[in-house]
């Protein structure tokens, strides 16, 4: 079964290693890191270079590189020149990046976090983004920003900005930044329906958050891959470009130079490689208009209420109640506190769905419309009630 987490798409039987966030305690201030994989390399080139020295051979070494990175340049013209003409790409994959680089951004989070003992610590992200608006507006992923209390926007010329969450929009994991800036180059939209499997596809992003401005090539592998993110079907472009945790947010650009993607994913596993995802830009523009103008996409059904995923026997514990289920955590909108909704009531049926997490949950709001009553028990002081809720409208 795959599954989204961390800007991948994985299979359940895996163990995540590779993710691009960092902790600090707030109280000592020391840093956690979780990425193995870097650690892993970072080792190797250690052991590498230290083997260099104990020989002696400082001087070869350095000839040896020299030619070796050489021959690595020239080995990539070549494969980049053959890709471009096999995929019969209007410009050259080194025009289509000239043309980009500078509409590509990389984006840095940080939230605050608190863990079972009550220690809170600040944990940090990393992503990536496309200018959309010469005006400073940005596209990313919802994903990219969720929950985070700052958000910093690098360009490629190594200007910083504080940037602003315009809105968001979790059905399609797209949001809208806006930083205090103009005459920005801004990528140019394609036109994904004209996309065609073999067609050229440069993605540029922010890879392990470290790299950004990095560019890569490769072909469109598929036009309609449908895969289950966080309990919605989406249906993707899929790429074998080479995506990292951290390009998530990033533009995939077609064989004219042209905006055609938004990365959002990248599929893991021992032995996967070549195997990424990005939103159709047809898609993706219209629900960045509706959010760069209104702040959010019209008519997309909410329950007015915040909840909190309390599965686990950990989460459970820590929140003090006896049984494991999603739970009401506020109530906000006049709709819910009309239908009589408490915080604390743990979701028991929505409709004829029986909920038992947060996938199942957001599954069976998304099957109403605004304006639509639903009926949902809830369990409160070991009683069973049925309440009915009026869907409003989702504003952020």
């Amino acid at each position: 079964m795959w599954v989204f987490e961390n800007g991948m798409i994985k299979d359940t039987a895996e163990q995540a290693d590779d993710h691009v966030t960092e902790r600090k305690n707030v109280a000592t201030g020391k840093r956690y890191t979780f990425t193995k994989k870097t650690v892993a390399i970072l080792t190797s080139v250690c052991i590498l270079v230290a083997g260099f020295a104990g020989f002696g051979g400082a001087s070869l070494a350095m000839n040896l590189s020299d030619h070796r990175a050489q021959d690595a340049v020239e080995a990539s013209r070549m494969s980049a020149v053959d890709l471009a003409k096999a995929t019969g790409s209007n410009l050259t994959i080194n025009e289509i990046i000239t043309m980009n680089a500078n509409a590509v951004v990389e984006i840095r989070t940080e939230s605050v976090s608190t863990d079972m003992w009550m220690q809170q610590y600040v944990t940090q992200g990393a992503g990536s983004g496309v200018i959309i608006d010469s005006n400073g507006y940005i596209a990313t992923n919802n994903h990219v920003i969720d929950g985070a209390s700052k958000i910093n926007v690098t360009l490629k010329n190594g200007k910083e900005y504080n940037a602003t969450l315009v809105g968001t929009d979790s059905d399609t994991d797209l949001a809208v930044l806006k930083i205090n800036a103009s005459g920005l180059t801004a990528a140019v939209y394609g036109d994904s329906d004209d996309l065609q499997v073999g067609d050229l596809a440069v993605a540029i992003g922010n890879p392990l958050g470290k790299l950004g401005g990095t560019s890569t090539a490769g072909i469109i592998s598929a036009l309609d891959r449908e895969l289950q993110i966080e309990g919605r079907t989406m249906t993707l472009l899929q790429t074998d470009a080479s995506i990292n945790p951290g390009n998530s947010g990033g533009g995939l650009f077609n064989g004219k130079g042209e905006l055609v993607g938004i990365v959002v994913a990248k599929s893991t596993g021992s032995d996967v490689e070549g195997l990424g995802f990005a939103i159709p830009v047809n898609v993706a523009k219209t629900v960045l208009k509706q959010i760069t103008e209104n702040g959010y996409v019209k008519g997309r059904p909410a329950s007015g209420m915040t909840f909190v995923d309390l599965t686990s026997v950990r989460s459970a514990l820590m929140y003090g109640v006896s049984a494991t289920g999603i739970y009401v955590k506020s109530v906000d909108s006049d709709n819910a506190k009309q239908a009589g909704f408490k915080p604390g009531d743990m979701i028991y049926y929505v409709g004829d769905k029986r909920i038992n997490s947060s996938t199942d949950l957001s599954e069976a709001f998304s099957a109403y419309k605004v304006g639509d009553k639903v009926k949902i028990k809830v369990i409160r002081n070991n009683s069973v009630q049925t309440l009915t809720l009026t869907m409003g409208e989702r504003k952020s």
